[in-house]
């Protein structure tokens, strides 16, 4: 029997939400780490004793470009602050199809719970799917990506087919390769600075189709753009 097979229900689920917030870090490399920092047994008394500085020291160096907000989300999760019932949290998706809503893109929001765009792309686990137009915001599906490979880099291939009818991808953070890989497959990667409820972002969204939107957001929706406005305020991924 393995370590993870004999862990506690209550701690293996914590290490697999905390895993999620955590860019290209899977439970099993987590567990590794915090076996590290505090040795066996894992219990909840060493994980509720657990800092920032001794995940990264037991990194070894792997934490150390991750967003300080990320590792102490993941120290909650690890703490059980944010224990919730994940399948209760699960949004309804609205009845839609194709044409309902005219001159519309379509996003894909990386999320880990409710309408939250919370998510980073290799380790969330879910993409939320909304119909965006300048007057209508719609949830079309919800599809989970839980049981996507982490095993590899090429993991990220099996993600992006879970979106590739999405114009848009909003994310807290995505890898370069997988960056990369989005664009090539004709989506256009947003990152947000912090993580929040998905839907002021779509606002914003439609904010910029009811204006003038740039170029290549225009040909989307099949609009002539006369003038290229600022675009959406948020950090696109590179």
């Amino acid at each position: 029997m393995t370590v993870a097979d004999s862990l506690p229900r209550c701690i293996a689920l914590r290490i697999a939400l905390a895993a999620r917030r955590l860019p290209d870090t899977s439970s099993g490399r987590l567990l590794s780490i915090l076996l590290t920092a505090l040795g066996e047994p894992l219990t909840e008394d060493k994980l509720n004793s657990l800092t920032v500085k001794d995940l990264k020291m037991a990194a070894d160096g792997a934490l150390q470009e991750v967003d300080g907000a990320l590792l102490r989300q993941a120290l909650s999760d690890l703490k059980g602050e944010n224990e919730v019932d994940e399948a209760a949290e699960i949004p309804q998706p609205q009845p839609y199809r194709e044409g309902d809503i005219p001159h519309s893109i379509r996003v894909a929001c990386a999320s880990n719970g409710g309408e939250r765009l919370d998510g980073h792309f290799g380790s969330c686990a879910r993409f939320l799917i909304y119909q965006v137009s300048a007057t209508e915001t719609r949830l079309i599906a919800v599809r989970s990506a839980s049981n996507v490979a982490r095993l590899s880099i090429d993991h990220s291939a099996d993600r992006v087919a879970l979106i590739a009818d999405c114009d848009l991808l909003c994310v807290l953070s995505i890898g370069g390769p997988a960056a990369a890989r989005v664009v090539n497959s004709g989506i256009h990667p947003i990152k947000r600075a912090w993580p929040g409820q998905a839907q002021p972002v779509l606002d914003e969204l439609q904010a910029v189709l009811a204006g003038d939107p740039p170029p290549w957001l225009a040909r989307i929706i099949g609009r002539a753009s006369t003038v290229q406005s600022p675009t959406v305020e948020v950090e696109e991924a590179s």
